[in-house]
């Protein structure tokens, strides 16, 4: 009898073991483990990692050691208490055993797993190394089984598929704080896994707000005009803004007025210029940010599916994506956004849903419209008059301007100013 008591008492224990490993090696922190095997070669967190690359096997050698050591126990406790109490003794070993497997061997283990869990997985990763190569052939033969009858019935694939990205995401959003730094790096974060979803068309600089020059204005007149843009890169284009002929750079104006010393009228300007590169509207951020990478260049003109000139883009407004505005002593200050006495918000037309979304932290849709005026044509389905009110997505649009057909001025509303 005591020998048989000691070992239910044995076998407990190890059902512990068993219920800690697995929840602390789930739990454990896969990026600290990355970090102390990369950085700190700590050869127990690379035991770690590679238990998680087999994590099928893993499970499967934890849960038959589990289940082998609660059905012994059950066993052994049931033929104890059938000794000791006669028939009632199964009755009395199943409320036995299930107190005590379910306090000691479940949630007391997995309990102090959950709160050092990569303590503990450093700790037990040697062991369940070799559990798991010891039970390699009896886990490999389930999971054959357990694939097969999955197949059979059609749910054999795995939904963890392609969610690398949202898991990304997952994990900024829970570190979550009031602090600005935490805010502004969790902003970051997101922009940097949009860039493969945003187009270049969304974030563009307009063609209504590009500088251009006409190349067959004098040179004079050309240098002027660059001299005075606060640009350094300016489009020529020859008799109409959609046959842009290159792209004039400042310093090699400046490089060429100087050849010349001086004399302006002798210089060409369409040969001083750069071949025009030219990009589709439809190239995400992340793509076109290599493509500036490969060939060593920050400027690039947008065209539509028919090949009409819709804006620029810049290496700079990538980056603004990522970290924000990026102002510097050439840079000329527009007022998109005015806070108004009653908390409102006076937006011009063309200020982006992105900036606006990023700046206040609302969720206003940027996938049909680019632009908050985009946005209210969308949503209205009609060119709205001034004085109209619309209310969608939990905010109230007030038209304050337009000019012809274009909305250039929208009196904002957000919506804990609307409760």
């Amino acid at each position: 009898m005591v020998i048989i008591i000691c070992a239910i008492i044995f076998l407990i224990l190890c059902s512990a073991f068993f219920s800690g490993s697995e929840t602390s090696l789930t739990a454990a922190s896969r990026p600290l483990m990355y970090q102390l095997e990369q950085n700190d070669g700590d050869q127990r967190a690379a035991v770690v990692n590679r238990l998680l690359d087999s994590k099928e096997r893993l499970i499967g050698a934890i849960l038959l050691g589990n289940n082998l050591v609660n059905i012994l126990a059950s066993a052994l406790a049931t033929s104890l208490m059938i000794e000791i109490f006669g028939e009632t003794g199964v009755v009395w070993a199943t409320l036995v055993m299930t107190v005590v497997v379910l306090i000691f061997a479940e949630i007391m283990p997995k309990t102090f797993a959950l709160q050092n869990a990569n303590r503990m997985a450093l700790a037990i990763a040697p062991v369940m190394k070799v559990m798991v190569l010891v039970l390699a052939p009896v886990t490999m033969t389930t999971q054959f089984i357990v694939a097969s009858t999955l197949k059979l019935f059609g749910a054999g694939s795995s939904e963890a598929e392609g969610q690398t990205a949202e898991e990304l995401r997952g994990a900024i959003n829970l570190h979550e704080g009031q602090d600005q730094a935490v805010s502004q790096e969790r902003t970051m974060l997101h922009s940097i896994l949009d860039l493969n979803e945003v187009e270049v068309g969304e974030i563009m600089t307009h063609r209504k707000g590009v500088v251009m020059v006409d190349a067959d204005l004098p040179a004079d007149q050309i240098v002027q005009e660059v001299l005075d843009s606060p640009f350094t890169r300016v489009p020529l284009y020859r008799n109409e803004p959609d046959n842009i002929v290159g792209v004039l750079h400042a310093k090699a104006l400046l490089r060429a007025i100087r050849a010349q010393s001086g004399e302006v009228e002798k210089l060409n300007m369409e040969e001083l210029a750069a071949k025009a590169w030219f990009i589709p509207e439809s190239t995400t951020l992340m793509g076109q940010l290599e493509a500036f990478r490969a060939r060593r260049e920050h400027f690039a003109i947008v065209v539509d599916e028919y090949g009409s000139f819709m804006g620029i883009v810049t290496l700079e407004d990538i980056l603004e994506e990522i970290v924000g505005d990026i102002e510097d002593e050439h840079d000329d200050e527009v007022e998109g956004v005015q806070l108004q006495a009653d908390g409102s918000y006076l937006v011009d037309g063309i200020v982006t849903l992105r900036d606006l979304n990023r700046e206040f932290d609302w969720r206003l849709p940027d996938e049909e419209a680019s632009t908050i005026a985009g946005l209210i044509l969308h949503e209205a389905r009609r060119i709205p008059t001034v004085g109209q009110v619309f209310s969608f997505y939990d905010f109230r649009f007030e038209i304050c301007e337009r000019k012809r057909n274009q909305i250039t001025s929208i009196r904002v509303f957000p919506p804990k100013l609307e409760e």
